[in-house]
């Protein structure tokens, strides 16, 4: 497996490898000065116009953290792109998981659940059965996805966030830290607190859009 990022995300994204005996093969930074990580090589990134990403050897993940990146350079790096599943996390075999895709130590996803590509899925969190998760999607620490939930392209769920039973949130929204969720919340929008409150996310000020 090859990993595009040598941050922290990157180094969670090893460990979890490393639970499941795949090997890293190698990084890939854009902007950093590390030529090696852990004793892995660290190579250039995109800005390297020779690099051709497609004729990789072993699958890719891309390991950073904010979605409009994550989902910018899905498009640009032409891969193809893995999955990472930390062997502490339960994942129902009836579940559907996209790639790119990591789901990460204690996290729990029912039956049923669909993820999508480059999704990430962090420690401790919950996704209940028949959740739909679009692409794109940070699920952070310790949130809970009740039953039938469904989470549109690029949203941002925050750690301890609390979503009850059939509810749907927009593409592109940010669900805050501890927020309780019991209303459905439209695409660009911003909701925080308990019950939580919406703040709307200005379309034009986003950095992407399909």
């Amino acid at each position: 497996m090859y990993l595009y990022g040598a941050g922290g995300h990157a180094k969670v994204i090893i460990d979890v490898l490393d639970s499941e005996n795949v090997k890293v093969l190698g990084l890939f930074e854009d902007m950093g000065t590390k030529t090696s990580y852990q004793g892995i090589p660290v190579h250039p990134g995109i800005q390297t116009k020779d690099q051709s990403f497609s004729l990789l050897d072993a699958p890719l993940i891309i390991c950073i953290g904010d979605n409009t990146a994550r989902a910018g350079l899905s498009i640009l790096l032409d891969a193809r792109f893995g999955i990472a599943i930390a062997r502490s996390a339960t994942v129902s075999a009836s579940a559907t998981i996209g790639e790119g895709t990591v789901i990460l130590q204690g996290a729990i996803v029912q039956a049923d659940s669909i993820i999508g590509r480059h999704v990430i899925v962090n420690t401790d969190a919950s996704i209940d059965h028949e959740n739909i998760i679009g692409d794109f999607v940070h699920i952070s620490p310790k949130a809970t996805l009740c039953g039938k939930v469904q989470v549109g392209e690029g949203t941002h769920i925050g750690a301890g966030a609390v979503v009850i039973p059939e509810i749907k949130i927009g593409k592109w929204c940010v669900i805050g830290a501890g927020a309780v969720v019991i209303r459905d919340i439209p695409d660009f929008t911003k909701a925080v607190g308990n019950p939580a409150r919406f703040l709307p996310i200005k379309e034009e000020q986003a950095d992407y859009y399909p």
